[in-house]
């Protein structure tokens, strides 16, 4: 914790000429960036997934006309499908499973009073306005639309703007790949998946209004960054 700290302390300081007051937000999207790039080589690699498994489709039609009536055995043959042509139904999953270790510690980061027996210098940054270690219910005692309030106001336009966005893109995609089939569904509850992917974005806004500002700030950041990265790969 003490090291990272650090580390977003140093960042602060190297763009505090170009943003002043708020450095250490700056700081949290340029880390949250560079996670990205250090993820993005395995989103390509779930695009190529994706593409792999959409081009399976055929040979999976033919397993489902043969073992149409036994769902057991149409299961384990569509696992060996995946398995001889070294496609992965979970491989989407990776890139954001990675992630999550780098949201929790900035979670813990700016919800500790102290680290390393030290006062935790990094709640005194701000965000304009906004406390970057306080949340959404600190904001409201301040009014909607006033200072931190105004803060959360602005992300929460970003986050419904990229949802909606992202909302149409999944639909879009979906709408141009054929159906999972059925046997596909029941291997990796993908069918589930499928149907609350177009939705996923939205649950980024209760994420925003319950976390601390500079974990917000990692979500909003990595959320926006997955949606014009999908736009890109799986055009």
């Amino acid at each position: 914790m003490s090291v990272f700290a650090q580390l977003v302390e140093r960042l602060a300081d190297l763009l505090q000429p170009l943003f002043g007051a708020s450095a250490a937000a700056a700081a949290i999207v340029l880390f949250t960036a560079l996670v990205r790039l250090l993820v993005h080589p395995l989103s390509r690699a779930a695009a190529r997934g994706q593409k792999a498994r959409t081009a399976l489709q055929p040979k999976i039609a033919e397993l489902r006309k043969k073992h149409g009536k036994n769902p057991e055995k149409l299961q384990r043959a569509v696992l060996e499908l995946h398995a001889e042509e070294k496609v992965s139904p979970l491989a989407g999953c990776l890139p954001g499973l990675l992630q999550v270790p780098a949201f929790f510690l900035l979670y813990h980061l700016f919800s500790s009073d102290t680290i390393g027996g030290r006062a935790n210098a990094l709640l005194g940054h701000e965000l304009f306005a906004a406390p970057l270690g306080g949340r959404w219910a600190d904001a409201l005692q301040g009014g909607l639309f006033e200072g931190a309030g105004l803060v959360y106001a602005g992300l929460f336009v970003v986050v419904a703007g990229v949802a909606v966005f992202s909302y149409r893109l999944s639909k879009r995609m979906m709408a141009a790949s054929p159906a999972l089939p059925a046997g596909e569904q029941q291997v990796a509850g993908l069918g589930a998946v499928t149907k609350v992917m177009p939705f996923m974005s939205f649950f980024t806004l209760v994420t925003v209004a319950v976390v601390p500002l500079a974990a917000a700030l990692y979500v909003v950041t990595s959320t926006t960054w997955s949606v014009v990265e999908r736009a890109v790969l799986y055009r």
